[in-house]
């Protein structure tokens, strides 16, 4: 696997190595000491996987308590992948990246804790993996809005039509009054 790193502190690119011939391929997504030597040293607790239909945006949500890193990958289809740092101290601090996850590149994303997160789904339908480092806590769970005017991210919105968003995006926070880490 090769890591690349962003212009985010501490958020990482990893790209796996596909072997594939006649009869399909194979790739290691994930090796724990590997992991922990070149990215970060942090333990897995829980997995999830999603699927979407084309235009459902999710995100760009983090948790104050429990926070959560995650390393994303697309399994299935193509989506535009975000994370924002929200940490104070830090010197990219309110700053994002984005990056194409798919099936076919295989690439992941490490997103630290103290980061928001999000992506929305290019292709017809998408199923995203990911592990994250501490249990999901619906209690203090935040989402930023996606269109928020100070971070400015150009989603690749289809036909520049507006995302499908669950009730909890719909209400999301500006990111100037969004609770921010130390």
């Amino acid at each position: 696997m090769k890591v690349v790193d962003t212009p985010l502190n501490d958020v990482k690119i990893i790209e796996p190595k596909k072997f594939g011939d006649e009869r399909g391929f194979f790739m290691e997504t994930f090796r724990d000491d590997w992991f922990k030597q070149n990215c970060a040293n942090v333990t897995f607790v829980q997995d999830n996987h999603s699927k979407s239909q084309q235009g459902i945006l999710r995100g760009l949500h983090y948790q104050l308590e429990h926070t959560q890193g995650k390393l994303v990958r697309v399994t299935s289809g193509t989506v535009f992948d975000v994370a924002i740092d929200m940490r104070a101290s830090s010197s990219t601090f309110g700053q994002w990246f984005g990056l194409e996850l798919s099936a076919d590149n295989g690439k992941q994303l490490w997103v630290p804790a103290g980061f928001a997160h999000g992506f929305y789904v290019i292709s017809d339908t998408a199923e995203f993996v990911y592990k994250c480092t501490d249990y999901y806590h619906p209690e203090s769970e935040v989402s930023i809005k996606y269109d928020d005017r100070t971070l400015n991210i150009p989603w690749p919105l289809l036909n520049k039509t507006a995302p499908s968003l669950s009730n909890k995006d719909l209400n999301g926070v500006d990111f100037n009054t969004a609770p921010k880490f130390a």
